[in-house]
């Protein structure tokens, strides 16, 4: 049987045939999607809510259980009820080196006369084992993690009309992925807000990219975008105090040095692309420039990263790698912790200021 992807079977979920797999192994473990295709997987063996607290038992690597009771639980055939036994096991990737002998013939035949499933939740799955090999045979093989080419904007956009009723413009799912990352609980929880505070007579009409600044990520994080869009703007004495705010508020420097990097780089990138000849590629235009850096293709973003772009300038701009790099060597260095770790962002901001208005030294 086929490898196949939980984004795809999230996506049409109607689609999923279950099949009589022995043995399902989700391999991946983007916690989102296990979670998702676990319910799903559930609601398909107990479909009657009732008979869940008897039928769908969940093992942890955390918790200390023996193994045979997993291979019991799937094996009890139940006498008076439809529903399938299903014994899952999360984080399951110790419990499989310990008991390949025993998964092997279990994935390596048909579900028949009532038996139950064991259902394994891996980070890693090598394809060449007999176990994987078995699998692929008679069992069921769902990857539960983020392909490295995907389009995660469009997934974004069914997902939302799908799971929460929400028409996405495509710019908005862009700066919805643009903010939160390849975090799909984030991104999930994200929608549910902006479900949440969307009249129904609108959820039809195409939410443009304004709506997800409101509600896309927590306060610190929208802290930490407005820091990064003041220190892009400029502006480092607004920078400066809202890095304060997340300093106070005890966020990671490390942390908060990524976050500004991932938006500074874009910059970047597109001052490189319009010092390129013509005749190399150069792009036509600063938007196109900007868009092929990375920017999320609506008006906002643009006009943001553009006029940041022009604030620092050509030269500044194409500089920007090498001043994340003496601050990320600086943060895993001397500058590791307490007042030298926000000495060191704060001085990466007070090079972006605006020209003739930077701000007095700070004193010691």
């Amino acid at each position: 049987m086929p490898s196949l992807r939980g984004l795809d079977i999230l996506a049409a979920p109607t689609e999923f045939t279950l099949g009589e797999p022995s043995l399902v192994v989700l391999h991946g473990g983007d916690g989102f999607l296990v979670l998702e295709i676990l319910a799903l997987v559930r609601s398909r063996l107990c479909p009657d809510e009732a008979d869940r607290a008897w039928a769908w038992r969940e093992f942890s690597a955390g918790d200390e259980f023996d193994p045979r009771d997993v291979f019991d639980e799937a094996a009890t055939v139940p006498m008076f009820a439809t529903a399938t036994r299903a014994a899952v096991v999360r984080q399951a990737d110790a419990f499989v080196t310990a008991n390949r002998a025993r998964l092997e013939p279990i994935a390596d035949a048909p579900r028949r006369g009532g038996r139950g499933l064991v259902i394994l939740d891996v980070k890693s799955f090598p394809a060449t084992t007999r176990l994987a090999k078995a699998v692929a045979r008679h069992g069921l093989l769902i990857e539960t993690a983020l392909p490295s080419a995907f389009d995660l904007a469009a997934w974004v956009r069914g997902w939302a009309r799908a799971r929460h009723d929400l028409t996405l413009a495509a710019a908005t799912a862009e700066r919805l992925v643009e903010r939160l990352g390849v975090h799909l609980g984030q991104i999930d929880q994200a929608l549910a807000r902006l479900a949440a505070a969307t009249p129904a007579e609108q959820r039809r009409v195409p939410l443009q990219p304004d709506a997800v600044d409101a509600c896309a990520g927590t306060p610190l994080e929208r802290t930490a975008w407005g820091m990064i869009d003041a220190a892009g703007n400029g502006d480092a004495s607004a920078a400066i105090a809202q890095l304060a705010e997340l300093l106070a508020a005890g966020e990671n420097p490390i942390g908060i040095s990524a976050q500004a990097a991932a938006v500074l780089r874009r910059l970047a990138t597109a001052a490189r692309l319009m010092a390129l000849p013509p005749a190399a590629g150069r792009p036509a235009s600063v938007d196109q420039a900007l868009r092929e850096a990375g920017v999320a293709a609506w008006p906002k973003a643009l006009a943001q990263a553009r006029a940041a772009l022009s604030q620092l300038g050509p030269r500044r701009a194409r500089e920007l790698p090498l001043w994340l790099l003496d601050l990320d060597l600086s943060l895993k260095g001397e500058a590791s912790r307490g007042l030298r770790s926000r000495l060191a962002l704060e001085r990466l901001f007070c090079k972006m200021t605006r020209r003739g208005d930077a701000p007095p030294p700070r004193r010691s």
